[in-house]
């Protein structure tokens, strides 16, 4: 593996672990389990989101806000605006639903509702990397 392969790599992994983050919501949305699910719903989207910017060679900072890190990838990938303007929401998921206290416990309709959104930053991201970072579907 030569330095030039280590964007393709690391942006793979990324997808890699979105794709697990994915399975993990619809598995814990079966489960009723909906609180947990939009995490997840909300570190796919992320994930993604990193991979693409890693593969482009565009720094980011280590945060959870995807606002932040999709207006880094609509500076390299305009037409994403639209995809990183309906995951906005789920930033708030990476800690929201998270510790004792919660504010509420969303409905399984609000976990599907993320899996969608989740899912369309996938695929529009997965479509934008080389074969050699991508993971099958």
């Amino acid at each position: 593996m030569t330095q030039a392969d280590l964007p393709a790599q690391d942006s793979r992994a990324r997808v890699e672990k979105a794709a697990i983050d994915l399975r993990a919501a619809r598995a814990l949305v079966d489960a009723g389990i909906a609180s947990s699910a939009l995490f997840h719903c909300q570190q796919a989207a992320e994930k993604s989101f990193k991979a693409l910017l890693v593969w482009r060679g565009i720094p980011f900072r280590r945060v959870h806000d995807l606002e932040e890190i999709g207006a880094l990838c609509v500076q390299v990938e305009p037409a994403l605006a639209p995809t990183v303007k309906r995951a906005e929401p789920l930033t708030a998921y990476a800690w929201k639903l998270r510790y004792p206290g919660e504010p509420y416990e969303p409905e399984v309709s609000e976990a599907e509702e993320g899996i969608e959104i989740a899912r369309q930053v996938f695929d529009e991201i997965r479509r934008r990397l080389p074969e050699a970072a991508k993971v099958p579907e």
